[in-house]
């Protein structure tokens, strides 16, 4: 049994991960969040919520004690402070595992005409910012995975592939399930893709843009 930390956890792909984590596993689930009443179906046999904001590093340096995985469901035009705290936070409390979910795009990896469709869908900033979040992760000391997803469906199928950082992305589309199995795995198995920054897209769906655009 794991004590696993999910930041953001009232986030779509946390909230899969959550349940996936609560039916096939017996971790214990600290759910950090803003607006904590938002989650209606705590079980507070295998889960501890704490409504809190991720920047704030001393609440979350304290909610971080005895956990073993951190995973950061996060992201919005703040997401470069998040990591900081997050760093910051996890270094003080002494957990060095993190997954940290990213986007497709940060290291101009898309190529061809999806790849500048992205951009455009992307811009405005965006992309730079988890860029820059995705760079406090890789220079820190964490053992840390990084995840970017190719655009997000939510297809009822579990299906993916990865490619390392300094791969062309594939595929053009993944479903929030599969990125939360995958999140499960890596919980499952820490050991798994520390260094690491992933690509992961649904096989065979390479084209100019995802199917439901």
């Amino acid at each position: 049994m794991a004590n696993v930390m999910i930041l953001g956890a009232h986030g779509q792909i946390a909230t899969l991960a959550r349940h996936q984590l609560l039916k096939e596993t017996d971790h214990h689930l600290s759910l950090f969040l803003r607006n904590a009443g938002r989650l209606q179906d705590v079980n507070p046999q295998r889960e501890t919520v704490i409504d809190g904001d991720v920047t704030d590093t001393a609440k979350l340096t304290k909610a971080l004690a005895g956990i073993d995985v951190v995973y950061a469901n996060l992201g919005n035009k703040g997401i470069e402070d998040q990591a900081k705290s997050v760093v910051k936070a996890m270094d003080a409390a002494g957990v060095s595992r993190l997954i940290w979910i990213s986007t497709l795009g940060i290291y101009d990896e898309v190529p061809d005409a999806f790849g500048k469709w992205n951009h455009q869908m992307l811009d405005g900033g965006y992309l730079e910012t988890y860029a820059a979040a995705a760079k406090v992760i890789e220079n820190s000391d964490l053992k840390y995975t990084i995840i970017r997803p190719a655009w997000l469906s939510n297809k009822n199928i579990v299906s993916y592939e990865l490619t390392e950082k300094g791969e062309p992305f594939k595929g053009t589309e993944v479903s929030r399930r599969s990125i939360a199995d995958f999140v499960v795995k890596l919980i499952n198995d820490p050991s798994k893709h520390i260094g690491a920054s992933l690509g992961v897209d649904q096989p065979n769906t390479q084209g100019d843009k995802p199917s439901f655009y």
